[in-house]
């Protein structure tokens, strides 16, 4: 499996990574892997199963067998638990930060890590996460460091919540994403930050068009 490439985008929530690996994955004809959805299906299952986040034996044993399905279509990314959408219901903020404080567990980490290398198909593999340079495709030949202000992420965060007709605060949402930053960066395993050979584009001043061309370049 070494030989299929894999183009990594991490960066913290917020950052438009998830629209350029999508956006990447189409124009590449790649196939796609969002980490960060992972975790989120898992925070979902877990809480639809009464499961507490303190139970690490069961948090593990749903994540080994976590059932979930990603389909990149015209209209953006389409998730799939069991074969029901859940696109929408993963994108909450209480998802996002149940999916960060069930990823800090190690175990869990682990459970998910040779599910999501299983990814790695031909022709290549496009993901997006917080640790897929640094961890999970260490030897990925194109990766990319993705970030921007957290008020900048806070607000592109509440368009597209608005756009989705998800009711948010702008305030919230900035205390949100840096409470965020700081937990995924200080956490032991596997903490958000750039791999020593990725390309580091910060975004605070550019539209999706100029990275996703910048990116684009790099692999091609």
């Amino acid at each position: 499996m070494f030989d299929v490439p894999v183009l990594t985008i991490d960066g913290p929530s917020g950052s438009g990574k998830g629209t350029l690996a999508q956006r990447l994955a189409v124009e590449l004809g790649w196939h796609y892997l969002d980490s960060g959805a992972i975790y989120r299906v898992l925070a979902q299952a877990a809480l639809q199963a009464n499961i507490d986040f303190s139970n690490v034996v069961a948090l593990t044993a749903l994540a080994e067998k976590l059932p979930v399905t990603f389909k990149v279509e015209d209209d953006g990314l389409v998730v799939l638990l069991n074969g029901e959408d859940v696109s929408l219901l993963i994108r909450s903020e209480q998802a996002g930060n149940a999916a960060s404080k069930v990823a800090a567990i190690p175990e869990v980490r682990a459970a998910l890590l040779q599910r999501q290398r299983d990814f790695r198909q031909a022709p290549g593999l496009v993901t997006d996460g917080r640790d897929m340079g640094t961890v999970v495709f260490e030897d990925a030949p194109f990766k990319v460091y993705l970030t921007a202000s957290a008020e900048v992420r806070a607000q592109r965060r509440y368009k597209q919540l608005k756009e989705k007709g998800i009711d948010s605060n702008l305030s919230d949402l900035i205390a949100e994403i840096t409470e965020r930053d700081e937990r995924d960066q200080q956490r032991d395993v596997a903490p958000l930050k750039p791999a020593t050979d990725a390309m580091i584009l910060d975004s605070t001043a550019l539209g999706i068009d100029a990275v996703f061309q910048r990116v684009r370049e790099f692999v091609l």
